[in-house]
């Protein structure tokens, strides 16, 4: 089969794609025939050796997947061949098949397709945890989102909205600010054209009740000083590769929460209810992914490179099907 493999740590050039033997079968598995993988930020850390969980050279490259199953183990039960599925895992997913296990593993809703599925999971989990459990939002909350152009990002511009809120998009070209804009944004703000803290102030003169960010680096502190007393302030992750150092003299004063996100931390009954309410929206089609940009396999590099150059609008995905 054909998978983009990153054989040594270092830049997005440094996966190629070639061919490799199939994996084999275990006990609690099913092989799986992606259609479409999903290219998230983390997959271009891991190639690179610098992820938090480091993966011994060589592995495939791609933490999410969606296809259809080909074969299942003896004892798998509860999916069979011909389920369409999409599912997560640290690495593995660009390649033309992949062996899962059956607990990461969702069947995908009629009238949605493959690509659509890779680009929905990790991002809209992430961003809909967050806005549910860890920030809490209400409606007519006044949203902010920095890095509103990106994959997690853009759909918490979406799922904000959904949720009644107030949205206020943050990003860096015009381009990722009309996405943002066509998916609920009320205001919009190009970080790179003045003082963030400045443009905040005169688009929310009261202050945001919720601060989303997923990008760190210079956004996080005049974002932080925007919001009104009592403000919940999440942070996702830092694509920007700095991590902020926040004065905690401004959480003393204005009497905001800074929380940050992980799937676990999540209490079990809020997530079972988080992700039921995720399902219906996608099965619903209430809210579905903006795909910026689609590569074929065989550019696995070229779409790595393109999500580390921060120039990804919405999600970019893989067509492995073609």
């Amino acid at each position: 089969m054909r998978a983009a493999i990153c054989e040594a740590y270092g830049p997005p050039e440094n996966v190629r794609v070639t061919e490799i033997d199939a994996p084999a079968l275990a006990a609690g598995k099913v092989r799986v025939r992606v259609g479409a993988a999903a290219v998230n930020f983390p997959d271009v850390l891991v190639a690179a050796g610098t992820y938090q969980v480091k993966v011994p050279v060589p592995f495939v490259v791609g933490s999410e997947f969606a296809g259809v199953i080909t074969e299942v183990a003896e004892d798998v039960r509860e999916f069979a061949a011909g389920d369409r599925v999409t599912g997560t895992g640290i690495t593995g997913a660009f390649a033309e098949e992949v062996v899962a296990g059956t607990r990461g593993l969702v069947r995908i809703p009629d009238g949605i397709t493959d690509r659509q599925a890779a680009a929905f999971g990790v991002a809209y989990r992430t961003a809909y945890h967050s806005l549910r459990s860890m920030a809490g939002l209400q409606v007519l909350d006044q949203l902010v989102v920095l890095g509103a152009g990106g994959g997690v990002g853009l759909a918490a511009v979406q799922l904000g909205a959904r949720l009644g809120a107030k949205v206020t998009a943050v990003a860096s070209t015009p381009e990722k600010l009309a996405a943002a804009e066509s998916h609920g944004a009320t205001n919009l703000i190009d970080h790179r054209a003045g003082d963030l803290r400045e443009a905040l102030r005169e688009a929310i003169p009261d202050g945001a009740d919720v601060v989303l960010d997923p990008v760190g680096g210079a956004l996080s502190e005049p974002a932080l000083r925007s919001m009104r007393r009592g403000g919940r302030f999440v942070t996702i992750g830092y694509a920007s590769g700095e991590i902020p150092r926040i004065p905690l003299n401004l959480v003393l004063i204005k009497g905001v929460r800074i929380l940050g996100f992980q799937f676990q931390d999540v209490p079990p009954p809020e997530f079972r209810r988080n992700e039921a309410e995720l399902a219906a929206l996608l099965a619903e089609q209430r809210a579905l992914p903006h795909i910026g940009a689609t590569y074929p396999l065989a550019d696995a590099a070229k779409a790595l490179r393109q999500l580390a150059d921060g120039k990804a609008v919405g999600k970019i995905v893989l067509d492995v099907s073609g």
